[in-house]
């Protein structure tokens, strides 16, 4: 008996072995191939300074030396925000178009008798991506005061370079109302130099920061002068590790390493998005679907839950870094009363905390209400909870790149700036 289970041993262990190898090499093979480039998974980063390409970098239209990117005047671009096979008929190609001020442009034009002048800074919530341009929560707020609303939202904007964009803007096209419409992931855009360093794949967005000193605002620039520089970022990376707080508290974590079993195996979401990514991969190639599965929605709702852990990062950072934040937007204010016209914040909601903060509460907490104790100037609006419900995915667009609010939330998000700010004057104008 004894003999017997020797032998038994002898044999199994080889097979365990060959097993463990074939496990591991998966695991790396897996990793790799969706952790690295420019559209891998959330949760794993192969390579710090992955390879950019000239291709890619003359598709960089939008760089800006002193803010990172920024829309360029007199541009219009169609993009398809869709995701279909090919021979597939695209049904979610949206218009964008920028007037000649680099805002998106507006139902009703600029004019000396606009009154009230309204304008608008901050991210892609703001700039109302993957809509029309007649279908943007600025364009039924111009409609809804016969005003002209400037939009100068940009994708991927943190409140640092909003205020940037505003200070430079501002003397060009004033207006007596600026509102800075930013999501919750601002908190982790001021503490950024290079995204990549928290959106995996992010290679091109490299942008200024500021640091706090002693209690003042401090800007650190950015250290790219030149688009054709960020083909050597890794001779700045000295740099870009020193000013960056995600590179060891985000980027450093995910970063995979021997044995990679435990990384990809260890997150049931890496294996599912491996499957996921993968048979999308084939359905691709082949030209039709799998049958019975969709698994663009499939691997859109991994990718959701995939995103939990950095809701619950970003909610970390307001606790630790909202001095941060609370600065900035002390800087606007102060500009505000420079420039002598009403400060406007406004939170709107990413569709990747909605699941997060049913169960937690808003990431950013109770940061509207002491804004508005500190600055008496600033009139604070929590789109994000004045939209609340619980069915969350009527609020975005059913299908593209990132959950951006519908049509019918950008024309609510217009009645509720209407409602907050121009109640009176709303009242004392009858409708035509």
């Amino acid at each position: 008996m004894a003999r017997r289970s020797r032998v038994a041993l002898a044999l199994l262990l080889p097979l365990l072995a060959v097993a463990a190898v074939v496990v591991e090499l998966v695991s790396y093979l897996s990793l790799k191939r969706y952790g690295e480039g420019l559209d891998g998974m959330p949760t794993v980063v192969w390579e710090e300074f992955p390879e950019i390409d000239e291709g890619l970098l003359g598709k960089f239209g939008s760089f800006d030396p002193e803010l990172g990117w920024c829309p360029q005047a007199g541009v219009q671009k169609q993009k398809d925000t869709g995701d279909h096979l090919p021979g597939e008929e695209v049904e979610h190609v949206v218009t964008y178009s920028m007037d000649d001020y680099g805002s998106r442009v507006c139902v009703n034009d600029r004019s000396p008798d606009d009154d009230p002048t309204v304008s608008t800074y901050g991210d892609s919530y703001c700039f109302c991506r993957e809509v029309n341009d007649d279908q943007t929560f600025q364009n039924y707020l111009a409609e809804r005061l016969d005003t002209h609303v400037a939009n100068y939202g940009a994708g991927n904007y943190g409140l640092d370079q909003a205020l940037l964009r505003l200070e430079r803007q501002y003397d060009e096209d004033p207006t007596d109302y600026v509102a800075m419409v930013v999501t919750a992931s601002s908190i982790g855009r001021i503490l950024s130099v290079w995204k990549h360093y928290q959106e995996f794949g992010n290679v091109l967005a490299v942008k200024p920061r500021y640091e706090l000193e002693d209690g003042d605002l401090e800007l650190v620039e950015s250290p790219v002068d030149e688009k054709e520089e960020l083909l050597d970022l890794e001779s700045r990376a000295g740099f870009l590790r020193e000013h960056d707080h995600h590179y060891e508290h985000w980027f450093e974590p995910h970063h995979p390493s021997f044995p990679y079993a435990s990384d990809f195996l260890g997150r049931p979401e890496n294996v599912r998005y491996a499957v996921w990514a993968t048979l999308r991969s084939l359905e691709r190639r082949a030209g039709r679907a799998v049958p019975g599965v969709d698994t663009t929605d499939r691997l859109r709702a991994t990718e959701l839950r995939m995103e939990q852990p950095r809701a619950a990062y970003h909610d970390r950072l307001f606790d630790e870094q909202d001095d941060l934040f609370t600065a900035l937007v002390g800087e606007f204010v102060a500009f505000a009363e420079e420039k002598e016209f009403t400060p406007v914040f406004a939170m709107v909601q990413q569709r990747r905390y909605a699941e997060y903060e049913r169960e937690n509460g808003p990431v950013y907490g109770d940061l509207l209400e002491r804004l508005d104790d500190q600055f008496d100037p600033l009139h604070t609006i929590d789109v994000a909870q004045e939209l609340a419900t619980d069915d969350v995915d009527s609020l975005y667009v059913e299908r593209g790149e990132g959950g951006h609010y519908s049509p019918e939330t950008n024309e609510r998000i217009a009645e509720l700036l209407e409602a907050e700010l121009f109640a009176e004057r709303s009242a004392a104008v009858p409708r035509s």
